[in-house]
């Protein structure tokens, strides 16, 4: 999933929401099928439906706030909004300055594509979302990192030869590379980056994650979460057992 690389400490306001009546959920809205914004103006995806279903365990009143990617945490620590549901990856360097639930999305590998499979992926340009690990991993592998805002512009600057590959979640890579006739193709092989994906909250909202945490508990119990997981990513994904490890297809 999509991970956010902290350049510097996010500011560390300690006051948290004090489990108000209504739990303001961010996301991006622009990482299909994660998230994503339909054509009637609202948020969709895997993670709104997710979200709505724990909120319901939870017995939450929840509300959606879209938010950019690249301000999504220093937003949630400053209090615009009291959890983080984004397709983010759990990882050691975010949980020093937020909290995270246990995953709702098992880990899993990002990817290159480009235009032709004899593309540079070490030694020539390849673009990534900015502030994420796949723009880490690309700005360490010797190639040529140009960042971009969005997924969007990633994908186009490959299009229109601006990069020579892209690097990002391969499960956001597959429908694209699916639905572009032959003109983007995987290169080489998947690359493992980051954990699984979790709810990101307050430091300070412990008795919220702990209500987020049994949801998602109860939903991978009962098989709803991995109802979910195949109708937004495939039945070959990766889902969950009963007692919450991992199951690949």
């Amino acid at each position: 999933m999509k991970n956010l690389i902290l350049t510097t400490a996010a500011l560390a306001l300690g006051a948290g929401m004090a489990m108000a009546d209504t739990v303001r959920m961010g996301t991006e809205g622009a990482y299909p099928p994660y998230n994503f914004i339909n054509d009637a103006g609202e948020i969709d995806g895997f993670e709104r439906e997710v979200g709505d279903e724990l909120c319901k365990r939870a017995q939450l009143e929840c509300e959606w706030v879209k938010n950019d990617w690249d301000s999504i945490i220093p937003n949630l620590v400053s209090g615009n909004y009291d959890t983080i549901i984004a397709g983010m990856s759990i990882t050691a360097e975010r949980d020093e300055v937020i909290d995270f639930t246990q995953d709702y999305y098992p880990p899993t590998a990002s990817a290159y594509v480009a235009t032709s499979a004899d593309a540079d992926v070490t030694g020539g340009v390849v673009a990534a979302q900015t502030a994420t690990i796949q723009a880490g991993h690309v700005a360490e592998s010797g190639a040529t990192l140009v960042e971009f805002a969005t997924p969007e512009e990633t994908i186009a600057a490959v299009r229109n030869g601006e990069a020579d590959a892209v690097l990002a979640d391969r499960d956001y890579l597959v429908p694209l590379v699916e639905e572009s006739n032959g003109e983007l193709v995987f290169v080489g092989d998947p690359v493992p980056l980051g954990g699984g994906v979790g709810m990101g909250l307050r430091e300070s909202d412990a008795e919220l994650r702990g209500k987020f945490d049994a949801a998602i508990t109860s939903m991978k119990e009962d098989g709803t979460l991995n109802e979910m997981l195949k109708k937004w990513f495939g039945e070959d994904t990766a889902t969950y057992a009963p007692d919450g490890s991992v199951v690949t297809n």
